[in-house]
């Protein structure tokens, strides 16, 4: 089952506080961004946040998950999704130990 649209609009607002939120549909999903760093994915109507150690420190009780069949845990986000100013926290201090994304090679 795909995530609908309405669902999505409703993550980024949540985080909003985290930078320039966008998302991207990606393979029938979706990958949300911040500052141009894909931080999670939003998958059958589920946030999956990348897994560090200071969101594993932030978070606590973790809930680990694949996305989708055959990819890699990832935080599964359900509890806190209507505490704005928590999601927003936990994907700064995400970002903070997310690589800076490579730049794209230009065409020739």
């Amino acid at each position: 089952m795909a995530s609908d649209q309405k669902f999505v609009d409703f993550v980024a607002d949540q985080v909003k506080n985290a930078g320039e939120v966008t998302t991207r549909k990606m393979f029938g999903e979706y990958a949300i961004f911040s500052d141009k760093k894909i931080f999670g994915l939003i998958c059958d109507n589920k946030l999956f946040i990348k897994p560090t150690q200071a969101g594993r420190a932030f978070i606590k009780d973790v809930v680990e998950a694949p996305p989708y069949p055959g990819a890699k845990n990832s935080f599964l986000i359900e509890d806190k999704l209507e505490d704005s100013e928590w999601l927003s926290e936990l994907v700064r201090i995400t970002l903070k130990e997310l690589p800076e994304p490579k730049p794209k090679k230009k065409k020739k």
